[in-house]
């Protein structure tokens, strides 16, 4: 077991050095190439930042399975499946019409058809939807015309899915990097514990991903020095979807049957195999439910229910008075505990009612987290001078608390000119008057 491990950590550790390594020079030159969009109503950042950033994750997912094609325990992998290679035709295709969307723009329709043909793609190689196991019927073959429509539609919709999301700061990719973390316990688990071989390429499949996330986290964290874009937000969605096609369409359920000696066993072990139908909903969950009520608050308002606005899910916290990283942390919050939810019940489906009392005590804090600035504290009168403002009474006349020096510093550094993205991103913290030389030489 030992070893398996540390060859998967391996793997991981290396897709994150190299999508980190690679994301600053990715930087410098998606702003050599222009690729930074006016910023527009809807958008929370307050400067122009480049994009591209899918361009170090492709070459992380690149370099781990480079890697991992060399390693004793991994290369069987790709030595008696075809499901590695079919991902990586897939994610090239998506990335490189992700490049385009981010650097030209590209229309929707042509998107989805691109995200089609690269479905397509994997399918004639291999990867897709055999047969499905459903709860109190058992295993249904597909015909490949069924299986080729429900490959398609799920690597789709996981794609979508990712790139709505994607609207605050490191909130995409953490939240993918959860559901892949759990993912790759829920693989690992059925391919070692279960001894079921056709689980090895989704387990290898969320460990890069895993690596992926991580590797581009630190630059795309508020305030993000780079945004993914459609690069990165559709080929983690792409990867996402393959991992659980993988395990979906190949891992037979009656082979589950055989390393039991009941009926109640068999079922209690079939339940992992569920899992592949339910884990990508983790990461679809929350953008779901915010594209549904999206639907209805623009239709009820007499709008198109595609009509951009700023009452998304992350508008809201930011409006009800989380600040941007507290919003994002909340999100990643209720994302870890669906997918780690789901996957502690098919470790253990027996402890099913003690699961559910843990999920529900900490949607309950959950719950206290989200309203929480809805309950901010008031300092007494007395004590007001020596607390922040934003505990003070809204009464406090502006004179009789004088402003701090820090308090005056910030304003007259939030009133100066600002400084153009290209020269910092939305980083630079200080003093901003040190660039004026070189916007005027950047003018000459």
């Amino acid at each position: 077991m030992g070893q398996p491990v540390r060859e998967y950590l391996l793997t991981l550790c290396v897709t994150v050095a190299v999508t980190y390594l690679l994301t600053g020079p990715v930087r410098k030159f998606a702003i050599m190439a222009g690729a930074m969009p006016e910023i527009r109503a809807r958008d929370v950042h307050r400067e122009p930042t480049p994009r591209l950033g899918g361009i170090a994750m492709f070459g992380g997912l690149c370099a781990g399975l480079l890697v991992a094609a060399y390693l004793p325990n991994l290369k069987p992998v790709f030595e008696t499946s075809n499901e590695p290679r079919a991902l990586l035709s897939g994610a090239g295709l998506i990335w490189l019409l992700g490049v385009l969307d981010d650097k030209w723009g590209v229309d929707a329709l042509v998107k989805l058809g691109g995200q089609m043909i690269a479905a397509g793609v994997m399918v004639l190689q291999g990867l897709t939807i055999l047969w499905l196991p459903v709860p109190g019927i058992g295993t249904v073959a597909l015909t490949p015309m069924q299986g080729t429509l429900l490959t398609v539609a799920l690597v789709v919709i996981t794609i979508n899915a990712v790139n709505f999301v994607d609207g605050l700061d490191g909130l995409a990719s953490g939240m993918v990097c959860l559901a892949a973390a759990a993912f790759f316990l829920y693989a690992y688990r059925l391919w070692y514990g279960h001894n079921v071989e056709a689980a090895a390429p989704a387990t290898l499949f969320a460990a890069v991903l895993v690596g992926m996330c991580l590797g581009f986290l630190p630059h795309n964290m508020h305030p993000a020095r780079i945004f993914m874009g459609d690069s990165g937000s559709m080929l983690i969605g792409l990867v996402l979807a393959a991992g659980a096609i993988s395990i979906t369409g190949q891992v037979d359920p009656d082979l589950l049957g055989s390393f039991t000696g009941s009926e109640k066993a068999t079922v209690q072990a079939t339940v992992p195999v569920y899992i592949p139908l339910l884990l990508p909903l983790t990461i679809i969950a929350v953008p779901v439910a915010d594209l549904l009520l999206a639907v209805v608050r623009r239709t009820w308002n007499g709008q198109s229910p595609f009509a951009a606005d700023r009452g998304h899910l992350h508008h809201r916290l930011l409006e009800i008075g989380h600040s941007h990283s507290r919003a994002v942390l909340i999100m990643y919050f209720w994302s870890a505990l669906i997918a780690f939810g789901t996957v502690a019940y098919s470790v253990n489906s027996e402890a099913g009612g003690r699961i559910l009392l843990v999920i529900v005590a900490l949607s309950a804090v959950g719950l206290v987290l989200l309203l929480m600035p809805r309950f901010t504290p008031r300092a007494p009168r007395w004590a007001e001078r020596l607390v922040p403002p934003r505990y003070r009474r809204r009464g406090t006349p502006p004179a009789a608390v004088p402003a701090a020096p820090e308090d005056r510093e910030d304003a007259g550094r939030d009133a100066r000119e600002p400084v153009p993205a290209g020269l910092h991103g939305a980083t630079a913290i200080g003093d901003r008057s040190r660039f004026r030389a070189v916007r005027d030489l950047g003018r000459r």
